[in-house]
């Protein structure tokens, strides 16, 4: 079955970036010229995802007006002649069918997904978290759908990181099936060094399928106190049910905090066209 929909939860506080969030939803602050939902957006858009379901909190109404059409810019830019940017402006809401649930209290991730289950329906989706962008020549998204259209079963985007660093992630570690895809068999949210099986972790992109869904509605409390998604696969995997793992191409841009997120400016400057060449030079310039 073709995957037509995409989750994205948005509904965090983003508390690592205050006092910026303050006001602000995190995914919308800007990576060089866009924010970083609208890169998430056209990934998955590029990927053939037609309708986008945003889950969103208090204070996220940002987000919706940046897909909604702005006819006071649009035709301020069309007075100033600024066709380039009238353009650029366009395209946004153009970009896929956008719905949008609230997630009303923050109960965790798997909660905030089955927010948007009766859109989904009795379908396959596509789930973008919303602080991780890739540069990769394939969308990863389009890499996941490629696991996924040879298994039918949920698929997890997993990239390889330092052993020093898989206490900060969920690690996932399972049977090699070629040089791309492993068949899921343990998973560990943010294990100790000593305790990781695997140095593949989840960078925040996933296929969940029908099943998925349900097995989150019949969670009351992770592990953790909320409903995560973590807890469904782990049952899953207690029951064996097959999931499967896709290690992506290119490189992880995780913009979940300060330091990962200038690195992602960075890297993403280096190949704007309007800025490339400036910020090199500048780069050159600093004697650090």
């Amino acid at each position: 079955m073709r995957i037509k929909k995409a989750i994205l939860p948005v509904a965090g506080f983003g508390t690592r970036f205050l006092p910026a969030t303050k006001a602000q939803p995190k995914e919308m602050l800007p990576v060089v010229d866009k924010p970083v939902v609208q890169y998430l957006v056209e990934e998955a858009v590029a990927s053939g995802i037609e309708e986008i379901i945003f889950v969103t909190g208090r204070g996220k109404r940002a987000i919706e007006d940046h897909f909604d059409i702005s006819f006071e810019l649009e035709e301020t830019l069309v007075e100033k002649n600024k066709h380039d940017l009238l353009m650029a402006v366009q395209k946004i809401p153009n970009l896929a069918k956008f719905s949008y649930v609230r997630q009303p209290m923050p109960l965790g991730d798997g909660h905030a997904i089955l927010q948007a289950r009766h859109i989904v329906g009795d379908e396959p989706a596509l789930v973008i978290f919303g602080d991780c962008l890739y540069d990769s020549e394939v969308p990863s998204t389009k890499q996941l759908m490629e696991t996924f259209d040879r298994y039918n079963d949920p698929v997890i985007g997993l990239s390889r990181v330092d052993m020093k660093d898989v206490s900060k992630f969920g690690v996932y570690d399972g049977v090699r099936l070629d040089d791309k895809n492993i068949e899921v068999k343990n998973v560990v949210e943010k294990p100790k060094i000593e305790d990781a099986k695997s140095d593949l972790v989840a960078v925040g992109k996933y296929i969940i399928t029908p099943e998925v869904f349900e097995v989150l509605s019949k969670i009351e409390h992770g592990n953790s106190g909320e409903i995560r998604l973590i807890d469904a696969f782990e049952i899953m995997l207690s029951k064996n049910r097959p999931i499967y793992g896709r290690i992506l191409d290119g490189e992880w841009l995780d913009t979940g905090d300060k330091f990962n997120f200038l690195k992602a400016t960075i890297h993403i400057g280096l190949k704007h066209p309007e800025v490339k060449e400036k910020l090199k030079e500048y780069l050159r310039k600093l004697k650090i």
